[in-house]
């Protein structure tokens, strides 16, 4: 039996870096949002904003990364394995900077199914741009938006985190598993 994957999303900047933190302190295994690694990679190679410079090519490493988060996920021997993000998540932000859906990349989605999804509202409270978040407060919002929609057109009902401190969050999706 594979273990459920279980998805933490949101847009930029909603605490899903920490509730994950959290999740992990207390021996959940966790599989990290991969685009910062995806970025820093980048970076090494001479290109300060591979999202900004090559949308295609950043959302093709990054469908290639959370497929392989995907495989990694059913290896498990835990029962459940939290990601940072899902595939699903490319497509969201590709409709949101209007690249155009390459069938392959709907297809991944399509065959690639999470157990549950959790999606963190955007909260001006806690939101803070870095070197990696380049999005004002607006735009998370918008891509929040973006990624309800594309979540909810693969099919997946989404559950609410409520804004409330990071152990309060990360016991709300425990208690929802």
């Amino acid at each position: 039996m594979s273990a459920n994957k279980i998805v933490i999303t949101g847009g930029p900047g909603t605490g899903k870096t920490s509730i994950i933190k959290n999740l992990k302190e207390h021996g959940h295994i966790c599989l990290p949002e991969i685009s910062r690694q995806v970025t820093l990679e980048a970076r090494k190679n001479g290109i300060e904003q591979l999202f900004l410079e090559n949308p295609m090519l950043f959302s093709e490493k990054l469908l290639e990364g959370r497929k392989r988060q995907f495989f990694e996920a059913l290896q498990h021997e835990k029962r459940i394995v939290f990601l940072d993000r899902g595939l699903p998540d490319v497509l969201a932000y590709m409709s949101y900077i209007g690249d155009p859906l390459p069938q392959h990349f709907e297809e991944a989605c399509k065959q690639h199914k999470y157990d549950k999804v959790f999606l963190l509202p955007p909260w001006e409270a806690i939101y803070q741009p870095d070197t990696e978040r380049y999005e004002s407060f607006e735009q998370a919002v918008a891509i929040h938006d973006y990624l309800e929609k594309t979540y909810e057109g693969f099919g997946y009902t989404l559950i609410n985190v409520p804004f409330d401190e990071v152990h309060k969050r990360a016991e709300f999706i425990l208690n929802n598993i």
